[in-house]
């Protein structure tokens, strides 16, 4: 089955409806519902924290080791230099997120015109 496979128009659009909108709305409604119950010191709360956490880093790793395009043609060296330096501004100028991101990408920039 392909997108021309069938003669309206309309039936991409109502995939996609179906398909991208209500199968993860419904998991955001059912997080609304349940976490308004949920208190925030909860063992599921916590381990619902540590999952995010833990996927967050695991798409900046990969990003980091194993990126595509033209940050793939950068030595591994810079991005885990400009990465580490980010992180440490980040924690020394309180936890401010902008600041860490923005000395990270500025360094790799200046990294990949040096080299």
């Amino acid at each position: 089955m392909t997108w021309t496979s069938l003669p309206d128009w309309w039936w991409p659009f109502l995939f996609i409806l179906i398909g991208g909108w209500l199968a993860t709305d419904v998991w955001r409604f059912l997080g609304v519902f349940v976490g308004g119950r949920i208190r925030e010191d909860s063992e599921a709360l916590v381990l619902v924290r540590c999952i995010a956490t833990a996927l967050v880093a695991a798409v900046i790793a990969q990003l980091i080791l194993y990126p595509t395009g033209t940050l793939a043609s950068s030595p591994v060296w810079l991005r885990v230099a400009a990465a580490a330096i980010g992180f440490t501004v980040y924690l020394a100028t309180g936890k401010r997120i902008l600041v860490g991101v923005a000395v990270a990408e500025v360094l790799l920039v200046i990294g990949l015109m040096v080299l």
